[in-house]
C-alpha cells in the first residue's frame, strides 16, 4: 500500500518546522535594539532568551554574554518563553518518533492511529512555540531597553513563528490519519462462519459434476443447462 499524502505532508513540513525553531531558541536574536544613546550608530545590540550579544557592523566585532543591566531576562515574556520553547522542542522530537512508527516504513500497512496520535503531539508542541513568540512579539515594545533606541523584531522571532506554523500544518495533516481509522470501525466484517454458511456461488442450470453431464445425455435433456456437451460437438 501507497503511503497517504497526508503522512507524506506531515513528515516533511515537521523536521523542517523543528529545525527552524531550534535555530530560533537558540540564536539571540529575538530583539534588534539599535542607535544606543552614547554609542557608536553602527552598534547593534541583539537579544534572545537566553543572551545578549552587541555586534558592531562596521568591522563585524561580536561580544556576546552581555550584563543584563536593565533586569531584561527578568521579564514573565522572556521567563514564559525559557520554559515553553524547550519543552516544544522535547515534544516534536517525540511526536515525529510516533509519527515514524505509525507512517510504517518497514510495515507494508501503516498504523493510522499511531499517526493520529502523533499529529496531535506535533501539533500541540507547535502550539506551545507559537504562544511565546506572540506574547513576546506583543510585549516586544514594552520590555526594558535603553531610552531612546530603536527597537525592531530579531530574525530569530521570525523563525520561531515559520517553525510554529510549519509544526502545525505538519501536525494536522497527520490528524487526518483518524478518518481511515474511522472508515474502517464502520466497515462491515463478514465473520467466517457467515463466509462458510453461504458456500460457492454457482449459476442456474450449470453442472456440478461429470454424473449430471452422463445422465442428462442419456435421457437427452439438454435443457437443463446452457453449456454445450459432447453430444453437441
Amino acid at each position: 500500500m501507497r503511503t497517504p499524502t497526508a503522512m507524506i505532508v506531515g513528515l516533511v513540513l515537521c523536521p523542517c518546522g523543528l529545525l527552524l525553531t531550534l535555530t530560533g531558541t537558540l540564536t539571540p536574536s529575538w530583539r534588534q535594539v539599535s542607535l544606543l544613546p552614547d554609542q557608536p550608530a553602527d552598534l547593534v545590540l541583539e537579544q534572545g532568551i537566553w543572551d545578549m550579544c552587541r555586534e558592531q557592523q562596521s568591522s563585524h566585532e561580536r561580544r556576546c554574554g552581555q550584563a543584563d543591566e536593565l533586569g531584561y531576562f527578568a521579564q514573565v515574556p522572556v521567563r514564559v518563553a525559557q520554559g515553553l520553547m524547550p519543552t516544544s522542542l522535547v515534544l516534536t522530537l517525540l511526536g515525529l518518533v510516533v509519527a515514524a512508527l505509525g507512517v510504517r516504513c518497514w510495515r507494508k500497512e501503516p498504523r493510522h492511529l499511531l499517526a493520529g496520535v502523533a499529529g496531535l503531539v506535533l501539533l500541540l508542541s507547535g502550539l506551545l512555540s507559537l504562544v511565546p513568540a506572540s506574547w513576546y512579539t506583543h510585549e516586544l515594545w514594552a520590555l526594558p531597553a535603553p531610552a531612546r533606541s530603536t527597537l525592531v523584531v530579531g530574525y530569530s522571532l521570525v523563525l520561531n513563528y515559520l517553525g510554529s506554523c510549519l509544526e502545525i500544518l505538519g501536525g494536522l495533516a497527520l490528524t487526518l490519519s483518524f478518518h481511515h481509522c474511522c472508515k474502517e470501525r464502520r466497515a462491515p466484517k463478514l465473520s467466517p462462519s457467515a463466509v462458510l454458511e453461504a458456500g460457492p456461488c454457482s449459476p442456474p442450470g450449470a453442472y456440478r459434476n461429470p454424473w449430471d453431464v452422463l445422465e442428462d445425455e442419456r435421457d437427452g435433456q439438454h435443457w437443463r443447462s446452457t453449456l454445450p456437451c459432447d453430444s453437441d460437438l
